[in-house]
């Protein structure tokens, strides 16, 4: 009765996970839905993030449930970003430009404007600062779009 645990396609977009069992695999599936919820609630609010919680949420959907994984990575929009990042492909210049641009502008009227406490203000500048670091040096840029065309 002692099975393997079945492992992903290596040569697929899933980067050769294997699928968990037992309470680890619910802990996965609930992580992975939090994260889609918290992704598709960053679609419409400015600011808050998709692509990374897209991110997350395929991976833990990778150890849990595949099929919802192939659904995420089969989204039209968010889907090439999620094997782009997976395949190491980084980003677009003129999507880091944007990204940059939105963290800097967000975090600049939330800790100008709409916060009080001089700690949050604090937090809220670290936090972009860290953010835009690791837009600018630790991921890498892509020097054209998708379809090949120069970017700006």
């Amino acid at each position: 009765m002692d099975k393997e645990p079945a492992t992903l396609d290596p040569g697929g977009d899933s980067p050769g996970r294997t699928l968990s069992r037992g309470p680890a695999r619910i802990l996965w599936l609930l992580i992975g839905c939090l994260s889609l919820v918290v992704g598709g609630i960053g679609v419409v609010v400015p600011g808050l993030p998709t692509t990374v919680f897209m991110i997350v949420a395929a991976s833990c959907f990778a150890r849990s449930v595949p099929r919802f994984e192939r659904w995420i990575l089969a989204l039209p929009g968010v889907g090439p970003l999620v094997r782009d990042y997976r395949r190491g492909l980084g980003m677009p210049r003129r999507a880091k430009r944007a990204a940059v641009t939105t963290i800097l502008v967000m975090s600049g009227v939330s800790a100008g404007v709409l916060v009080n406490s001089l700690v949050v203000r604090g937090s809220i500048v670290v936090v972009a600062i860290v953010g835009v670091w690791y837009l600018i040096w630790r991921v890498p840029t892509r020097l054209a779009d998708r379809t090949n065309a120069p970017d700006e």
